[in-house]
């Protein structure tokens, strides 16, 4: 396949990391994922990144992933700049999940450092490197400790994008020092990186340090509010931002209202509940060994939806 999408080197703005949507028996349930797209393009995303963590990456085998991929790029025909995860535990996994997302043809790829075996900071860079030197396309490292128990250091990530290596970051770790101390230094290297956050709630506190974009699982629920939090911010008009930030917080309640549920199981799962109820996927199935939520737990994420004036059809 070629390529369907440029790969530009200023992907920013709201790319969310798609949801995986599934059938009850577990298999990818196309028309579902056709109406998830749909509803991103219509909030006006800039981009989406699948095969993330909230696409449930970690739990599928090569071919499901391979099928995820091509199926949204076949999806998404053009429209917006695909960035495909290529996570996996160490540099041989990545490179070959690598060459089939070239195949299908993607604008980027987002990596993690290794994981599983222990790696140091020679490692994790001689991991980089390797990646950018199998292809041509814009790589993002992806700094996730609390998955890979590795923290990113901002100066190697700063040096490997003023080399050329990469060409931004998804910043998932939730730390917000950190998060400052990158766009610090990488303002004063005359900016290499796109820096992206992965956190929904702090998406204002990002654009006030400097940040260039979000990459928001809440996202797939509410696209529209992302995109208009985006533009204010690139106006300006931080009351505007202050509203959009606080409704979307309001909205990310539903990940905290299951009971008995921690991880992906709660936070995915809230997610694709809130999309059942809104009609746009046809089930809230999570990978084995999750669970999707039931019962009192679906009635939860229903309350903060309907407090929130969301419009539900289930």
């Amino acid at each position: 396949m070629t390529a369907a999408t440029p790969a530009p080197a200023d992907v920013q703005g709201v790319i969310p990391p798609l949801l995986t949507p599934l059938t009850a028996d577990g298999r990818l349930d196309v028309p579902s994922l056709e109406r998830l797209i749909e509803h991103h393009l219509a909030g006006g995303v800039d981009g989406l990144f699948v095969l993330g963590s909230s696409g449930e990456v970690a739990f599928f085998e090569d071919e499901m992933r391979e099928q995820v991929l091509a199926q949204a790029v076949r999806l998404v025909a053009g429209r917006v700049p695909v960035l495909a995860g290529i996570i996996d535990t160490q540099t041989r996994r990545v490179l070959a999940h690598l060459r089939r997302a070239e195949q299908i043809g993607v604008a980027g790829v987002v990596a993690t450092a290794p994981f599983y075996a222990i790696t140091g900071p020679e490692e994790i860079e001689n991991h980089f490197r390797a990646i950018a030197a199998a292809t041509d396309l814009p790589v993002f490292a992806y700094d996730l400790p609390v998955c890979v128990h590795t923290k990113l250091d901002p100066a190697l990530l700063v040096r490997l994008g003023s080399e050329g290596v990469l060409t931004g970051v998804k910043d998932s770790s939730g730390d917000d020092v950190g998060f400052r101390r990158l766009v610090m230094m990488n303002e004063a290297a005359g900016a290499p990186l796109t820096l992206l956050t992965g956190h929904e709630t702090v998406v204002d506190g990002a654009y006030l340090a400097g940040g260039h974009g979000s990459v928001p699982g809440l996202g797939n629920v509410d696209p529209g509010g992302f995109v208009r939090l985006d533009r204010a911010a690139r106006a300006g008009d931080y009351a505007t931002v202050r509203t959009e930030q606080e409704r979307l917080a309001a909205l990310f309640e539903i990940v905290f209202a299951p009971v008995g549920k921690t991880g992906p199981a709660a936070g995915v799962g809230a997610f694709k509940t809130a999309l059942y109820l809104m009609g746009i996927v046809d089930t809230n199935t999570m990978s084995a060994p999750m669970t999707a939520l039931e019962g009192e737990n679906v009635e939860r994420v229903r309350a903060v939806l309907t407090g929130l004036g969301v419009e539900l059809v289930r």
